[in-house]
């Protein structure tokens, strides 16, 4: 969609800092809380400002003490061999592993995680994690609690920060994104047992000592193709999810226990034989 597009299904006005802020507010985003945000500055509609104006909005609902907390995933420097969009040659794969920099939370780019989230990485106050494929960043009293210690095997299972977000009783907000982008259900797959579960052999480049290293790990295969059907049925549970107009976009907002517990189970159902 380009920026005509974007101003034809604006509504008469445009969204400001202070009109996204009232719209998040009256969602019911938890002033204090910790809020997990997947979100499209585009479909939010024309903002004044941009991702600045929304990220000025997410911190003014959540208030000084509420932690926003974003995906500031790096999915391109992951093992070469396990690449399909698009797979590379076998000869490329020890010149990647060899080459690739070593993962730096202050440097390394995201991989298609838009605007907003890179716009949370360069506000002053946020903290990365140093995963250096599914890190966090966030922004707030408990940011450095909440993106580390983050280990390398399961990098979205119970000892990672999304593990830790269910602790804290986080909330999640899809912010003009579906449940396709809700990675808090990769945290539900972890936990779930389903037959065609499998774990694999990941690759990385990190610093062991300041000294970069190609390192291995374990980790399961994800699969987000049901998660929309997985956050349907979800909402169709209850009063489980707040569903309202954050500028001229579509948002929703629950609590990412309720999500996570009632997803291990709705996932071990539909992956499981019949």
């Amino acid at each position: 969609m380009g920026e005509r597009e974007t101003v034809e299904r604006t509504a008469a006005a445009p969204a400001t800092a202070r009109s996204l802020a009232a719209d998040l507010t009256t969602l019911g985003l938890p002033r204090g809380g910790v809020v997990l945000v997947h979100s499209s500055l585009r479909a939010i509609g024309w903002v004044v400002g941009g991702a600045e104006a929304v990220v000025e909005a997410l911190l003014d609902a959540v208030g000084p003490d509420g932690t926003l907390v974003v995906p500031s995933f790096s999915t391109a420097r992951t093992e070469p061999s396990r690449w399909q969009h698009p797979p590379v040659p076998e000869s490329w794969w020890p010149v990647i592993r060899a080459e690739t920099p070593a993962f730096d939370p202050r440097v390394s780019s995201t991989r298609q995680m838009g605007a907003i989230v890179d716009c949370v990485l360069r506000w002053p106050g946020t903290v990365r994690g140093p995963h250096p494929h599914v890190s966090l960043a966030a922004n707030g009293p408990l940011a450095s609690e909440v993106v580390a210690p983050h280990p390398l095997d399961a990098g979205l299972g119970d000892a990672s920060p999304m593990g830790r977000l269910y602790d804290l009783d986080a909330h999640v907000l899809l912010l003009g994104v579906g449940h396709g982008n809700n990675s808090s259900l990769h945290l539900a797959e972890a936990r779930a047992n389903y037959p065609a579960k499998t774990y694999y052999d990941e690759g990385a480049a990190v610093l062991i000592d300041g000294e970069r290293r190609w390192v291995t790990f374990r980790d399961f295969d994800t699969d987000d193709e049901d998660f929309p059907d997985v956050g349907a049925a979800f909402e169709a549970g209850g009063d489980v999810a707040r569903v309202g107009r954050v500028g001229s976009g579509e948002a929703r907002l629950m609590r990412q226990r309720a999500l996570v517990d009632f997803a291990v189970t709705e996932i071990e159902r539909r992956r499981s034989p019949r």
